[in-house]
């Protein structure tokens, strides 16, 4: 399977952010049409796409990429918003699994992500 690049969608005018958020806010049902054929998503997908959707509606940029992409140290730490250096140490210490492609460190975007997740996690609630 080819692996496909990251794609980055600019955020949304902010006419069409209002109607989408007005959308979202009046329906669960996500209803998805392919080549004019309706197709209805398992759970996870359709999870996905209003996830998507609702980043939209709140006016972000939105990043869509595979979870098994392989990141550079300097990708890896844009993504988690810390510093190269700390993303460094956290692949050093073991925190985040690093593979290596001869001396250059290669970080799975899953991996970071769940890190992300395990350190929201231990945050208290304020």
């Amino acid at each position: 399977m080819a692996q496909l690049k990251p794609r980055t969608t600019d955020a949304l005018s902010d006419a069409e952010t209002k109607r989408l958020s007005r959308a979202l806010a009046d329906s669960d049902d996500v209803t998805v049409f392919v080549n004019g054929t309706t197709v209805k998503l398992p759970a996870q997908a359709r999870d996905a796409v209003v996830d998507v959707l609702q980043r939209f509606a709140q006016g972000d940029a939105v990043m869509v990429s595979s979870a098994e992409d392989l990141l550079n140290t300097s990708q890896a730490a844009e993504v988690a918003g810390v510093s190269l250096t700390y993303m460094r140490r956290l692949t050093d210490a073991g925190t985040i699994p690093v593979e290596y492609r001869g001396t250059h460190r290669r970080i799975r975007l899953r991996d970071v992500l769940a890190w992300l997740e395990t350190r929201e996690q231990k945050q208290p609630q304020g």
